[in-house]
């Protein structure tokens, strides 16, 4: 079974991680940190990825990227697929996402990895 790698990441701080998907969340879809009651929290909190997974257009752009990286560990050279998602910050947007594309893979029989790049990191005061 090939390995599926994902890491949520903020543009805010750094250059996204190399990766055969790259996922940017900033343009498109309503931050959490706009919220006064979200801001301080994370992706690990249920009400933050409640507020991301019911961003209309989510749930669409997951079941796509489960499909891509279906698609890639199918391919004849099939081999260890990374997915990156970035939002602004890394705490809200892209972490929810990653998390949420691990449990829509693992429906398609595809154990993922995640890892959350800047999760720990502060809020950044924008």
């Amino acid at each position: 079974m090939p390995t599926v790698d994902v890491i949520s990441f903020g543009y805010l701080h750094g250059e996204p991680p190399a990766a055969h998907l790259t996922l940017d969340l900033r343009h498109h879809f309503r931050d959490p940190h706009v919220s006064p009651e979200l801001r301080h929290l994370t992706a690990l909190d249920a009400v933050v990825r409640k507020a991301v997974l019911d961003t209309p257009g989510i749930p669409a752009l997951i079941e796509a990227t489960a499909d891509a990286v279906v698609a890639f560990t199918r391919g004849p050279s099939a081999g260890p697929v990374r997915v990156a998602v970035g939002c602004a910050g890394g705490r809200h947007r892209a972490a929810a996402f990653a998390m949420a594309l691990k449990t829509a893979l693992a429906a398609e029989d595809i154990a993922a990895v995640v890892d959350h790049r800047d999760l720990h990191r502060p809020v950044v005061e924008r």
